[in-house]
């Protein structure tokens, strides 16, 4: 990917803030499934302070039982987060003003206390006795930077909470390098063209958590929020998991038990497809195309189904068809995803 100049670089600054951290309990929720995926793997955390990321928390406090090959996290100097959380750990001399970008690489967590587990007290302990793990970056810490590019080239697996707003940059960086991948995005983004085009392709699904379940996010200081649980300020996003590891979900089969009529599945007035409002009413016996909301991805098996289209992005097939505002009864209806069963084989 060609380096970027000061002013790309700096463009997430100047739009309104969409860095959140996210929840030890999510991070843990859905990394569960995915351990011996993990297992021999190089981490890389590209958009996570170090100081205080609960996924640098979560890889390594988990380093060995994952049996990860290294972890590296770097942070971003113009982020609204560095700095503003409760650091999860205190290490006298790495993080004066913490607002610094910093690298931290672990190859190796050693039982420190011999207790015959390796907790959060042996990471603390590897970083203020080994002056080697934590360094300061040469740049900003953007993960556009050519300095990140090279940490991205040597991981197997990225994961992490990019900012929202420059999340097609994001997958598209992934995708130049042909990385593995688990990451949390806007779920909007799922019919941005940039992302959808890769969805459509198979290159890239949702994780397991259930795409109607958004999350609770910790804000940075002074932000909005709208609880606070623990001392902590959360704010709920509509985010979910977006990967290219695989997963037992995306090859189960879906169950459709209701049959077709006309009147409970009009067409629409501009397409060629009957309308779905609700995925669990898609018709068993229906072998056209369908417009069903967003929410199928959570139920897509793309050996069960094919994945057309969306209504939001022209230039989405070579017939231009996909792409327009979705018509029923004179009346607009809501982001849309077109599919059709594919013939069962016998």
């Amino acid at each position: 990917m060609k380096a970027k100049s000061n002013s790309s670089l700096n463009r997430a600054a100047k739009v309104k803030n969409d860095e959140f951290y996210t929840q030890l309990v999510d991070i843990e929720e859905e990394l569960k499934h995915y351990k011996e995926q993990f297992r021999g793997k190089i981490v890389y955390c590209n958009c996570d302070d170090p100081f205080e990321s609960n996924f640098f928390k979560y890889f390594a406090a988990n380093f060995r039982a994952l049996g990860l090959k290294k972890l590296i996290t770097t942070s971003y100097t113009k982020s609204p987060i560095a700095g503003g959380q409760l650091p999860l750990f205190e290490v006298e001399g790495l993080k004066p003003s913490g607002k610094e970008p910093f690298k931290i690489e672990i190859n190796e967590v050693p039982d420190s206390n011999g207790d015959g587990s390796i907790n959060l007290d042996d990471v603390r302990f590897l970083l203020r006795h080994d002056k080697n793990i934590a360094t300061p970056l040469q740049g900003t810490g953007d993960f556009r930077s050519d300095e990140c590019v090279g940490f991205l080239k040597e991981a197997d697996i990225i994961c992490t909470n990019p900012p929202f707003s420059l999340f097609g940059d994001y997958i598209a960086q992934l995708m130049e390098f042909d990385k593995k991948f688990l990451i949390i995005g806007n779920k909007n983004s799922i019919t941005y063209k940039d992302v959808f085009k890769h969805i459509k392709a198979n290159r890239l699904w949702l994780g397991y958590r259930n795409i109607n379940s958004d999350m609770w996010l910790l804000v940075p200081e002074g932000e909005k929020y709208e609880k606070i649980v623990d001392g902590k300020k959360l704010k709920h996003i509509m985010a979910c998991w977006y990967t290219n590891l695989d997963t037992s979900k995306r090859h189960e089969e879906f169950v459709m038990y209701k049959k077709y009529t006309a009147e409970e599945y009009p067409k629409y007035d501009n397409y060629d497809a009957i309308n779905v409002d609700v995925v669990a009413d898609i018709p068993m016996d229906y072998d056209g195309v369908m417009g069903v909301p967003i929410t199928f991805l959570d139920k897509y098996n793309p050996n069960q189904f094919e994945l057309l289209g969306s209504n939001r992005d022209r230039d989405q097939d070579p017939a231009g068809i996909y792409g327009r505002s979705s018509i029923l009864n004179g009346k607009e209806k809501f982001k849309r995803l077109f599919i059709k069963k594919r013939k069962s084989k016998k």
